[in-house]
């Protein structure tokens, strides 16, 4: 599933060919994704001005001068393409744009969604009123951390994984993050010191960071909008390197928590 550096990247990469500009054309392929599209979006999309793009979490967000905002989630293997040579039986939603160019959302499992949110009712929307501070965000603390760990017995790789405690942080960039901080994925999240929490929080800013500046990791169906890939990837220090030496010298480990594999260094991290 596309992560939060993915649809990061997607939303800049949206921004430098949406931002400012008009649609003139929507064409939706076919009724649904995961759920239906919304039933006016035509309607509402088309003569709109793109007045800016955002994300929240993993969705990325195309704002209007219609005060309404088109939200969107890439599900497990969506991406938008822009200016394809032609449009594809994989092609959802078609954007125009008045100065000619084309985005295609394409989505070939459909798990991915399209809704339609009024502006005034964007903070309050279902998907968004529950969710923790960004990770990039003056939001995310160590302090923050403490106070949501406290008395939880949970594994602290699925506490940092509750989009109620941190927006967005997804399976790849957790296992890093902790790997980086030295902190043992499978910690009771409440016995986890605050210093430890204070080397934790830099290197979850740091990882995403360094993973956006990439371009977003390359795993299976991923790709930038321009149709370029990812390559955060190769610079994975534990993620998906089971066996393979960390730089102690011992092999990465895997275990299974939540139904994911987590990859981490038994000497290195505690």
């Amino acid at each position: 599933m596309p992560e939060l550096p993915e649809v990061e990247t997607t939303v800049r990469g949206l921004a430098s060919i949406l931002a400012g500009e008009t649609i003139s054309r929507v064409s939706v392929r076919r009724a649904d994704l995961r759920r239906p599209f919304p039933p006016d979006l035509a309607q509402a999309l088309t003569g709109a001005r793109v007045s800016g793009l955002s994300r929240r979490a993993k969705y990325g967000l195309i704002h209007t001068d219609r005060a309404r905002t088109m939200v969107f989630h890439l599900g497990m293997s969506g991406r938008w393409r822009i200016d394809p040579d032609e449009i594809g039986k994989h092609d959802h939603l078609v954007l125009e744009t008045g100065n000619g160019h084309v985005l295609a959302l394409n989505d070939a499992r459909r798990f991915g969604s399209v809704d339609l949110v009024d502006d005034d009712a964007l903070d309050a929307w279902a998907p968004f009123a529950a969710l923790g501070p960004e990770p990039l965000g003056p939001g995310l603390t160590a302090q923050h951390l403490a106070r949501a760990f406290v008395g939880r017995i949970a594994a602290i790789k699925l506490m940092l994984l509750d989009q109620r405690i941190v927006a967005g942080l997804g399976n790849i960039y957790v296992c890093e993050a902790l790997h980086r901080a030295r902190i043992h994925p499978e910690r009771e999240a409440g016995t986890v010191s605050l210093p430890a929490l204070k080397r934790l929080v830099p290197e979850i800013r740091a990882v995403l960071e360094e993973s956006i500046a990439a371009g977003g990791s390359t795993l299976r169906d991923y790709a930038r909008p321009d149709g370029e890939l990812g390559y955060f990837a190769k610079d994975f220090l534990v993620y998906g390197r089971e066996g393979d030496p960390c730089a102690c010298g011992r092999p990465v480990a895997r275990v299974v928590q939540g139904g994911r594999s987590t990859f981490f260094c038994s000497v290195c991290q505690k």
